[in-house]
């Protein structure tokens, strides 16, 4: 009776995560989408989120104080930014070692980790040390990066798969343009210079730069804040356990996840199946579904 009720809840929360929002994947890709194997652990983020569960927060300071130092600082941030971009150190990974944005990298996105779950990259407290020092005395901010949006480039629509966090986008060099904008779940935004936005990454999102002009910004995941102890502590052990897994390295010396040690791996597997896809469609999607029902079978048989 215990494994039906999981089995029921696991439905129920998958089937929840799809519809929450107005804009959703079809089916057959939220079916092996990362955000339905997470969703009963994010239903629960949601149900105990002291903050408005919405695509958008409107004026994140106010449920964040402790972020305006940031905005306050925005101009500062921004010249070790273009700095960095002056070296060419905003880019995508030398490797397969990004597996949280390895898709990104294919469309022109660019980023340069300044903490990811941990302390400063030692890249990052070494080229960007006024940044650094900001991010640190502001503990709600778990991961931190500039980002590159280069004329032409895009994000294809997707969600994130932890809910525990709410990112937060302040403009540091932007087209102040609306044709350079992120949608999420269908309401867009355009970045403007030392203004911020902040919003909920597991609703489907996605971003644009139909400009002329370069877009970098100052890219946070801030920790959600929980209605009780019980959910707070949750929410700590999902991030330092599993989520700090996907740390990726700037350059020599910066610490590598776990996650991204196996992702080169399983990037060699992907490799054979895309071309298996190109070969033989209808054999590549009969094996997908078949093993996603395998693992079903698997489930309720234990």
């Amino acid at each position: 009776m215990l494994k039906w009720i999981l089995v029921l809840l696991f439905i129920a929360s998958a089937l929840y995560v799809h519809f929450r929002g107005a804009v959703r994947h079809r089916w057959n890709r939220q079916l092996l989408d990362h955000s339905t194997f997470m969703a009963p652990i994010n239903v629960l983020m949601y149900a105990f989120s002291r903050v408005p569960t919405t695509p958008f927060l409107d004026d994140p300071g106010r449920h964040f104080p402790e972020l305006e130092p940031l905005r306050a600082n925005w101009q500062n941030i921004r010249e070790e930014a273009r700095h960095l971009r002056e070296q060419q150190h905003i880019k995508a990974a030398s490797g397969y070692n990004d597996v949280g944005f390895n898709s990104f990298f294919r469309r022109g996105w660019k980023r340069f980790y300044l903490k990811w779950y941990d302390d400063a990259h030692p890249s990052a407290a070494e080229l960007c040390p006024n940044t650094t020092a900001l991010l640190r005395s502001i503990p709600s901010i778990k991961a931190a990066m500039f980002t590159e949006l280069p004329p032409g480039s895009e994000l294809r629509p997707h969600r994130d798969p932890y809910a525990g966090s709410l990112r937060l986008h302040l403009g540091l060099e932007t087209p102040n343009d609306d044709e350079c904008f992120i949608s999420v779940d269908g309401q867009r935004y355009s970045w403007r210079d030392g203004q911020w936005t902040m919003f909920d990454e597991t609703y489907i999102h996605f971003a644009r730069n139909d400009t002329e002009e370069n877009r970098i910004i100052l890219f946070c995941d801030v920790e959600r804040p929980m209605k009780f102890g019980w959910a707070r502590a949750l929410n700590r052990f999902i991030a330092k356990h599993m989520i700090a897994a996907g740390a990726s390295p700037n350059m020599e010396g910066d610490k590598t996840g776990g996650f991204n040690r196996a992702f080169k791996y399983f990037y060699a597997f992907r490799l054979k199946a895309k071309a298996l896809r190109e070969r033989n469609k209808a054999l590549y999607y009969g094996l997908k579904y078949a093993l996603v029902a395998g693992v079903v079978a698997l489930i309720v048989w234990i």
